[in-house]
């Protein structure tokens, strides 16, 4: 494995975070300097933007969770599922070993991690859901933007083979998709540790119709994390959140290359920014100085610029994924009621 010192514009600093549902206390949704919030989210942990919309898609990793439709301009959030407008429309040629759509239980307390939008043809997008709950399993959904309001129909899911924990997935073009494994279920708490540790505890598994899941070679990773793909699908982009680096590992290769990079922070999510550049954004600092950290990577190089650095507030804390949204970065976190919104060039 090579191993390249990253380019950054400040120091960065490693931190222990907690893992799981972390609670926060609510507080008023006015801004913070020049940092708004989006109020009424259940710790939206990921965020998609719908292209060609004014629509974004956030998850929900705690309460009753869900997924969350919000209108970008006027900032008001609904409940896109589940809904008794949601269609439920199983693909099982492509979805084969699905068994059925969530039943009323599981939707009653659908957690939702990571989120992946494809973009389809003529406004039809599909929607990729890591789901945590009476089953693991990525649930796949239609998302009709032609209309006022984006509207979604069910149409599949895999379920996890034991004891993978899912935490991000990256759909493909054959509807299949590539998920990471953050940290196998099963409640070890030595497993956890070894995690914040940097030892290496999962990896990233793909999904095909008819073949089911594999592991992906050479992605043997402490707490895989965010995941992105070069456009020619040749290179996956990882956030490895135990060991604080990241790596590009190439696909159609035997050996496959992997280049990792540190990064000085536990990096969660990563998304592509509309200049080429890979946003990443995770949890750095060391108590009780933690804050909230996002930086650009050239895919080419791995040089890292950091772009954001906020100190956590009782309003906002655990930054975990950045998304473009005009001229502004809309960060979420795994924890709390909202979502930060940066203006671009602030730090």
């Amino acid at each position: 494995m090579k191993m390249r010192a990253p380019i950054l514009t400040g120091a960065l600093v490693a931190c222990t975070l907690p893992l799981g549902l972390a609670g926060q206390q609510a507080q008023g949704c006015s801004p913070e300097g020049n940092v708004q919030f989006l109020c009424g989210q259940q710790a939206p942990e990921d965020l998609v933007v719908v292209p060609g919309s004014e629509w974004v898609v956030a998850g929900a990793y705690s309460g009753t969770g869900g997924i969350m439709l919000i209108n970008t301009r006027d900032r008001v959030s609904t409940r896109a599922y589940p809904a008794a407008s949601v269609e439920e429309r199983l693909d099982a040629r492509v979805y084969d070993t699905c068994p059925g759509p969530p039943d009323a239980a599981a939707k009653a307390k659908f957690v939702t991690h990571g989120l992946y939008l494809s973009a389809g043809q003529n406004s039809v997008h599909r929607l990729y859901v890591v789901h945590h709950g009476s089953r693991e399993s990525v649930e796949v959904f239609e998302v009709d933007a032609r209309g006022a309001r984006p509207s979604l129909t069910w149409i599949g899911c895999a379920v996890a083979p034991d004891p993978i924990g899912l935490n991000s997935v990256r759909g493909l073009a054959d509807g299949g998709f590539i998920a990471t494994n953050f940290l196998p279920r099963g409640g070890d708490p030595g497993l956890r540790q070894k995690l914040n540790e940097g030892e290496a505890n999962g990896e990233l598994w793909e999904w095909h119709t008819g073949r089911g899941w594999s592991v992906v070679s050479g992605s043997q990773a402490s707490g895989a994390n965010g995941l992105e793909i070069s456009a020619d699908g040749r290179w996956l982009y990882v956030a490895a959140w135990g060991s604080q680096s990241f790596f590009r590992l190439s696909r159609g290769e035997t050996p496959p290359t992997r280049e990792e990079v540190p990064l000085g922070f536990r990096v969660d999510n990563v998304r592509w920014a509309s200049d080429g550049m890979l946003l990443a954004a995770g949890q750095g600092g060391v108590p009780p100085m933690q804050e909230s950290i996002v930086v650009k990577i050239n895919p080419e190089t791995l040089a890292v610029q950091e772009i954001i650095r906020r100190p956590n507030t009782e309003a906002f804390a655990a930054g975990t994924v950045a998304v473009e949204v005009g001229n502004d970065y809309w960060v979420g976190s795994y924890r709390g009621d909202r979502i930060a919104i940066f203006p671009a060039g602030s730090r």
